[in-house]
């Protein structure tokens, strides 16, 4: 240390140079220009996914399946335009589980081809994931 002293003494207790032109940069503002720096880009993303909860299916027992076999006839059978409480199982697209959804509405027509009951708003429900359907049938 006493080396450096007597290397740079006429110049290590200087005050640092101020500019003429340029107004000296808050702390903030020096410290800014590196805060969009990321060494590893997509790591707060991929924390917040893993994070994410997805909840799993449910198996369906007999019974419920009977019920809902009964309910999806009278409704392939039905003329009027009843109105429902639908909750389905959505698979989630990144990761394995989902969630359960509750869709209300007045029942339009049953789609054969994909398998999907259809709102009289355009909405689409997979049949092979209702876990409950509940309303106005007679």
């Amino acid at each position: 240390m006493e080396q450096v002293r007597k290397k740079y003494g006429d110049i290590i207790f200087m005050p640092r140079p101020a500019s003429q032109r340029h107004i000296p940069m808050s702390q903030i503002n020096r410290a800014a220009q590196f805060a969009s720096f990321a060494a590893l880009s997509g790591y707060e993303d991929a924390v917040k996914e893993e994070g994410r909860r997805t909840e799993c299916r449910l198996e369906l027992d007999e019974d419920r399946q009977n019920r809902l076999n009964v309910i999806i006839m009278r409704l392939s059978e039905c003329d009027q335009r009843p109105f429902l409480q639908v909750t389905y199982f959505c698979p989630d697209k990144n990761k394995s589980g989902g969630k359960y959804i509750t869709v209300l509405g007045n029942f339009r027509r049953i789609e054969e081809e994909t398998a999907e009951l259809i709102f009289t708003d355009g909405r689409r429900v997979p049949v092979l994931d209702i876990y409950d359907i509940e309303g106005d049938l007679e």
